[in-house]
Formats: C-alpha cells, sequence, structure tokens
C-alpha cells in the first residue's frame, strides 16, 4: 500500500492514527462481549475505518455528518464520550434514543452528526437539506452523507444526487463499497463498473478512492473541500473497500470465498497505516503501547460507568410525551379588516404572509415558482420571495420531502407541495419512517408541512382525486389538518407553519374556486386539533370535514325539518374527541360522513371511540358513511356514484327512524 504525506506533520499523521485506531479498539472490545452475552447485536466497521475516520478528520466539527450503522469512527472523531455511545447500544436512558432505538440509528445535534433509519435512501435526501440550508446562509459548509454499495439501487439515491445536481449544493456523497449488500455481490447488484461513472449521468464530478488508505482519503478530500467551498457542488466519491466481518455479527462470513478474505486482510486499513508509520520513525513501539494502554483504559472506565447505569424504567407518560415536540400555541387574533375571498385564495394569503414572517421558511414542490404551481397558488412568490426560498424540484417526492427534514435540522423550516395528494406515495416512506419518527427517537422535530391537493368531484380519476387521510391518521408524530372553509384554511395553515412538528395539510381541489367566506386581510392563527360546531339541534350529531361538511349543509338545507349538530372536526390529528362525545351525548345518534372509502378510513375509529366512551348515551348504532370501497372512477356517472354525496341523506333518514 503506498502512503504519500504530502505536507502533513508528523502530529497530524499521529492525530490520524488515533482517530483509526480508536474505533478499531472498540470494536475488538465489542466483539468479546457480544461472545460473553453482554452485547445483544453489532454492525461492524473492521477493514473500512479509514473512510468514516477520514472523512470525519477533513470536516469541521460545525459541519454535518450523516454515517451509516458500521460508520463507528463517525462517531469517535467528533469525540462524543464513550459511556454515551455504549448507554446507547445498550438501550440505556444516557444514550441519544432513551432506550428506543438501537446502535447508530441516531443523530445528535450536539455533535452535528444525523445517524440513519434502516430504509437507508432517504438520509441522501436529507442531506441536500442540510446542505440547501447552508447555502441560503451563505455559511460555505460542506455536508457529508454516507451510503453504501447496496443502497446505490434504491430510487432515494437517484433523486438525491440528482436534486443535489440541478441546485449545485454542497454535498459530499460517500460511497462504501465494501463488496457486499448484506450477502449479495456487487456483480447481483448493478453493472457498471464501478458506481463513480454513475456521476456521469447527474453531470455530476466523482472519483475512485482507495477506502483503506486513510492518508489517499485524508489528502484528496481536504483538496475537494476547499474546492468545493470555493465552487459549490455536489462531488460522488466511490471508496473501494472490504468489510472483514458480517453484515452483522449474527451473519457470519461463510457466503465470502476465502481468498477474496485473504486479499483484504492484507489491505488492513489499521495493520498497514502503523507499520508506515513504524517505518518512517514517526511512532516508535513505545508511542504506540502507551497509545493503545491510553485508549483501552478509556473504554473499560466507560463501560464500567455504563454497567453502573439503572436499566431505563418504562413509563406510558416518558413515551407519549416524546411522539411530538412540545408547542405552545400562540393566538394571534385577526384584525377587523375583512375580505370575501375564496379557499385557494386563503391558502396563497397564508403562505405569502408565513414567508414574510418566517424568513427561514422555504417552499418546494413542482412547478411552484414563476408557474405558480398546478393551481396557481404561489403565483407572484417568486417576485416577492426569489427563487432562492421558492424553488421548483425535480419529479423525486421522495428525496424532497426528506431534504425538507434537512432544512429542519439545519434551522430552517420547509413546505413541501404535492402537486397532487395521490402522488405523495412516492413521498410515504420519509414522511412516516423519517419525519413521524425523529422526535420520538432521538428528539429531533421535523419542522415541515406537507399541502395535500386532494378529493373527487372533478372528473379527475384514480391518480389525482383521492382524499387519502387515513394513510397518515394511524402515523404517530404526524399532524394531519384538513379544512373546509376559507378562513379555516388560513388560521390552521397558519399554524401549521408554526407548529414544530411534521404536519400533513388536506386542500380540498373541489372546494379551491367554489367555497367564498369574510376572512380576516391580516395574518392570524387557529388552534389545531379544535373541531367546529356549525350546526346545533337536538336529534342527531353529524360528523364531517372537507368537502362533507359541505355535502352535510347541503342536506341540512333541503331537509329544513332535521335539528341536527353538525361537528366540522377540521383536524384529524390531534381530534378533538371532547367536542364529539359532548355533541353524542346531547344528541343520542351518530352519523359519519367522510369522502374517503369506508375499510380502514378514520371514521371507523371514531365510531370506535364512540361507542367506548358513549354507549350508554346512544338511541342507535353509529352510522358510517363512506365512498365505494373502489378506485375513484374518471366518468361523472361513475364518480357520482362513487361518492359517498349521493348515499348520506338516505343513510341519515335511516338512523333518525331507528
Amino acid at each position: 500500500m503506498n502512503f504519500d504525506r504530502k505536507n502533513l506533520t508528523n502530529e497530524q499523521l499521529l492525530d490520524l492514527y488515533k482517530r483509526i485506531l480508536k474505533p478499531r479498539l472498540i470494536e475488538e472490545k465489542m466483539l468479546i462481549l457480544i461472545r460473553q452475552g453482554k452485547v445483544s447485536k453489532w454492525f461492524s466497521g473492521i477493514g473500512q475505518e479509514a473512510i468514516a475516520c477520514g472523512v470525519t478528520a477533513v470536516l469541521d466539527k460545525d459541519e454535518y455528518i450523516l454515517p451509516m450503522h458500521r460508520n463507528l469512527g463517525v462517531f469517535t472523531g467528533r469525540d462524543i464520550p464513550l459511556h454515551r455511545l455504549f448507554s446507547q447500544w445498550q438501550g440505556k436512558a444516557n444514550g441519544f434514543t432513551k432506550g428506543r432505538d438501537r446502535s447508530f440509528h441516531f443523530g445528535t445535534q450536539e455533535f452535528k452528526i444525523i445517524g440513519m433509519i434502516s430504509h437507508l435512501g432517504p438520509q441522501l435526501g436529507v442531506a441536500d437539506g442540510i446542505a440547501l440550508a447552508n447555502k441560503l446562509k451563505k455559511n460555505g459548509k460542506v455536508t457529508a452523507v454516507f451510503t453504501g454499495e447496496g443502497a446505490t439501487s434504491e430510487g432515494d439515491f437517484h433523486e438525491a444526487l440528482n436534486i443535489a445536481s440541478v441546485w449545485e449544493l454542497p454535498v459530499m456523497f460517500v460511497i462504501e463499497n465494501n463488496g457486499y449488500g448484506l450477502s449479495t455481490p456487487t456483480n447481483e447488484q448493478y453493472r457498471c463498473e464501478n458506481l463513480a461513472d454513475k456521476g456521469i449521468g447527474y453531470g455530476m464530478e466523482s472519483h475512485i478512492i482507495d477506502g483503506n488508505n486513510i492518508l489517499e482519503v485524508f489528502n484528496k478530500l481536504s483538496e475537494l473541500k476547499a474546492s468545493m467551498i470555493e465552487t459549490p457542488r455536489p462531488v460522488l466519491l466511490e471508496f473501494k473497500t472490504f468489510r472483514m466481518r458480517g453484515h452483522e455479527e449474527a451473519s457470519g462470513t461463510k457466503y465470502v470465498p476465502q481468498d477474496l478474505m485473504d486479499m483484504w486482510a492484507i489491505k488492513d486499513p489499521v495493520d498497514n497505516y502503523r507499520k508506515y508509520l513504524k517505518l518512517t520513525d514517526v511512532l516508535s513501539e513505545e508511542v504506540d503501547e502507551e497509545i493503545r494502554a491510553e485508549i483501552k483504559k478509556e473504554i473499560d472506565e466507560n463501560w464500567a460507568i455504563v454497567q453502573a447505569e439503572p436499566e431505563i424504567e418504562a413509563t406510558y407518560e416518558g413515551e407519549l410525551n416524546d411522539v411530538y415536540k412540545p408547542y405552545d400555541f400562540e393566538e394571534i387574533t385577526p384584525s377587523e379588516k375583512i375580505v370575501n375571498i375564496r379557499l385557494i385564495d386563503a391558502i396563497s394569503e397564508s403562505l405569502r404572509q408565513s414567508m414574510e414572517r418566517h424568513e427561514n421558511l422555504v417552499i418546494m414542490g413542482q412547478d411552484i415558482a414563476e408557474y405558480g404551481g398546478a393551481f396557481k397558488i404561489t403565483d407572484g412568490f417568486v417576485a416577492q420571495f426569489g427563487k432562492e426560498r421558492v424553488i421548483n424540484t425535480p419529479i423525486c417526492e421522495s428525496a424532497v420531502v426528506s431534504a425538507g427534514m434537512g432544512l429542519s435540522i439545519n434551522g430552517h423550516k420547509a413546505i413541501v407541495e404535492m402537486q397532487f395528494a395521490d402522488f405523495v406515495s412516492t413521498g410515504f416512506n420519509p414522511i412516516v419512517n423519517l419525519l413521524a419518527k425523529s422526535h420520538y427517537r432521538w428528539l429531533e422535530n421535523a419542522d415541515v408541512v406537507v399541502r395535500m391537493p386532494c378529493g373527487g368531484g372533478t372528473q379527475a380519476g384514480p391518480f389525482h382525486s383521492q382524499t387519502n387521510e387515513a394513510w397518515f391518521t394511524k402515523t404517530p408524530g404526524l399532524k394531519v389538518v384538513y379544512p373546509a372553509f376559507p378562513y379555516d384554511a388560513k388560521g390552521l395553515l397558519n399554524t401549521s407553519i408554526n407548529d414544530p412538528n411534521p404536519v400533513l395539510f388536506f386542500e380540498h381541489k373541489q372546494l379551491y374556486r367554489s367555497v367564498y367566506q369574510d376572512v380576516p386581510k391580516d395574518y392570524y392563527t387557529l388552534p389545531l386539533g379544535k373541531a367546529s360546531l356549525l350546526k346545533e339541534g337536538k336529534d342527531v350529531t353529524i360528523i364531517a370535514f372537507g368537502a362533507a361538511v359541505h355535502w352535510a349543509l347541503d342536506t341540512l338545507k333541503n331537509n329544513p325539518e332535521i335539528s341536527a349538530d353538525l361537528l366540522d372536526l377540521r383536524s384529524l390529528q390531534p381530534l378533538d374527541t371532547e367536542a364529539i362525545f359532548a355533541s353524542v351525548k346531547r344528541t343520542g345518534k351518530v352519523i359519519i360522513l367522510q369522502e374517503d372509502t369506508m375499510f380502514g378510513g378514520i371514521a371507523s375509529d371514531i365510531s370506535a371511540m364512540i361507542m367506548e366512551e358513549c354507549f350508554q348515551y346512544l338511541d342507535g348504532p353509529v352510522k358510517r358513511v363512506a365512498s365505494l370501497d373502489s378506485p375513484i372512477p374518471f366518468t361523472k356517472a361513475l364518480e357520482d356514484q362513487f361518492l359517498s354525496k349521493v348515499r348520506f341523506e338516505d343513510a341519515l333518514r335511516e338512523l333518525l327512524a331507528y
């Protein structure tokens, strides 16, 4: 192995040695503890330490690194106290996830490390968002994100690299090509000769680096970082290396040919670097022993600290209180200046006034800049706020949602517009597995609003007409808002943007230009989780949200003899159960109207809650009215038949006659 020290001092060479040795000695300790049954699971990075240690040595301590689960050198390189790492691995309270996640599935703002989720790919998009925030701040910072050769097959990899290239984001995309994705060799994963070749397709500079040579890693990345600061851009880096242990210890290495193991054993990054330092008289045997003894002492002392830590005590309150970041709602009352506007105008006003109020707010979406969005909601925004804050995105919902998370991590608020709510399916993973779980896992909130133009009645067919709120109401960590009127839409969207938690904000397309209301001209807020009692009556409670609220209003207008409470939920998560139960107790009968299909819809959960909490007050069965359990069709006759609107009056009269 050829080492080139270039202009590095002896002190720098020794610093790199300590960096690469420390994770190796920790791993050797962990492997002993695993055999003793004291550690349950371990993802080894033995054989590829030079990459994590080299990258971390190059980046400043305030530059974000997004590692994988075998990049221990990133964590030790940022000088995280070992007892905290050990506590994390052992599921103790002094770790970073309070026992809620294992190994390296965590992040820490203190050390500017953002950990992975098991779905791998989304963290590449998160790095884009972090880098975008750095670019907006003009702070000259670089971001590094790790992935394995296996994850380069994921769509998120393509999306994230494409976005970084188009937006010229200063991201180092670090591919650790260690030969196997779990047990699948590279020849069964991709056909190009080198993964670095993929950079060509993104118009991105790329390099192949010896991942077992820490000096090559350090020197090349130092050179690249300086260049990226001068000319911001992404760089794709393929590090050739090898994993000397199994995917995790239980996996073993029987699937690896022995001659391959022998070949890479000769290229051990720690042993070879040590030999080089000794040959060049930078490191003596005596100093080597002193360094090893010091690290081993640190390991043993910190392990003892963790052994003395008590096991976590489970409490309902402790778990549930961390699902969302605490948020104290600030009520801002509207002025008396009123304008009569449509729902679409109210949403546009909210976005505009929120952009004025929050200078760190960024809106991203397809065609939202000069074009103004598919529904012209952001028309004129570029002229007022500039293309840095109103950003057209490629068609890649997953990486854009992940980028929203990255913006949040790096001090910004993000709004992501789905052109149609149906298209959120291609961004589903980062919403339900990243945004929703981050605060619970490591107390990092996701300050992201996802706008969801939704709903039928416009003959747009199966791919542009769904109302898919139930995909998200069952996911802890997400908030779901679904207004039916312009006044509510403006106030609730303002609050959703202020709230530091992830919010899915549903906007019914058919209501955009058909519903008018007097709305305060100035900025104001409304609380999430509070239903609106639109009508009061004595015979039945009608519960609805979105367009279904207007269907219920029309039904009551055409049947003035029906005395009903009409409750517009407005917010589905959190849900105003207090208002629901109070109304049901007054009327004794309840019917729930939703546009979504029946099975698995939120009406089912509300019905179950009412049965559990209000059974003794009921004078009839809880009735649900929903659309047909089929995809939503295109032709008007078929769509009219599909929607629950046409069946509501008969169901209501049937319940009243019970």
